[in-house]
């Protein structure tokens, strides 16, 4: 499936990150987007900029994912690409100091990283499935869902965060499974250290001390490298089923 001109494409967490950068990659080879995101006011902002749309989004939510898919298809059709991004990753031990793991942050994770991630693929394919075929591998349109190398190297306090990046990673091949029937396909993205705004937050000193574990190159992943990958899954047929690490071939360490 090639990005052409107004190719609709909808992304979870698209108003700053990963999402955005995804957002303006797309955007720059032609296609449509719709960002979906809890922040309204940076997420308008963005769209505003790239000439798109914007939803303001819960993906714990059925109702609100419905109504965001449904705004994202009156913008600019039947999506055709859809990348999930929204996450939170907020560490916590098994056991602290004062007990047990708190239950209630662990299934918020769940339910955003990994509940919401299926919650937008299932809804989004439904909708992809009723269109026509794009092209002659007769592909209706393409799900991008993102994990982590957590999913693989879960750290100490990353207990809730690898378990929700470990289940979008393990469903990605019996997605593309129960989808190939409908021509969707399915692919994940697992990233490593990224530069996106919330790490750039840190301190220099702790942005290096990062950026050192990655053998190489030995810097922080860069966002835009991220939204290419995307591109070439989309772009690339016969890409499906598959979970891809992009992480300079780190592997992370106990903390």
């Amino acid at each position: 499936m090639q990005i052409g001109e107004n190719t609709p494409a909808v992304i979870t967490g698209g108003a700053s990150g990963l999402g955005e950068a995804t957002a303006r990659a797309l955007t720059a080879r032609g296609a449509k987007v719709t960002l979906l995101d809890m922040n309204a006011e940076r997420g308008e902002a963005v769209a505003a900029e790239l000439g798109g749309a914007f939803a303001e989004c819960n993906v714990t939510s059925d109702e609100s994912v419905d109504a965001a898919l449904a705004k994202a298809a009156e913008a600019h059709g039947t999506p055709r690409i859809v990348v999930n991004c929204a996450g939170v990753g907020t560490p916590q031990k098994t056991i602290g100091r004062d007990g047990a793991i708190d239950m209630a942050h662990f299934e918020q994770v769940i339910q955003i990283n990994l509940i919401g991630t299926m919650r937008v693929m299932s809804k989004a394919a439904w909708i992809m499935s009723q269109a026509d075929p794009v092209d002659d591998d007769q592909c209706r349109g393409v799900v991008v869902n993102t994990a982590s190398v957590a999913a693989f190297d879960g750290q100490i306090g990353q207990t809730a965060y690898a378990s929700s990046k470990g289940g979008v990673a393990a469903m990605t091949l019996p997605a593309a499974r129960d989808l190939a029937r409908n021509g969707i396909r399915v692919a994940t993205i697992a990233p490593g250290i990224f530069g996106t705004p919330m790490l750039r937050g840190l301190p220099d000193e702790a942005q290096e001390s990062l950026a050192k574990q990655v053998p190489f190159p030995v810097r922080l992943g860069d966002p835009d490298e991220f939204a290419k990958l995307v591109c070439f899954i989309a772009e690339t047929g016969y890409m499906n089923g598959e979970v891809i690490r992009l992480d300079g071939s780190i592997r992370m360490g106990p903390k």
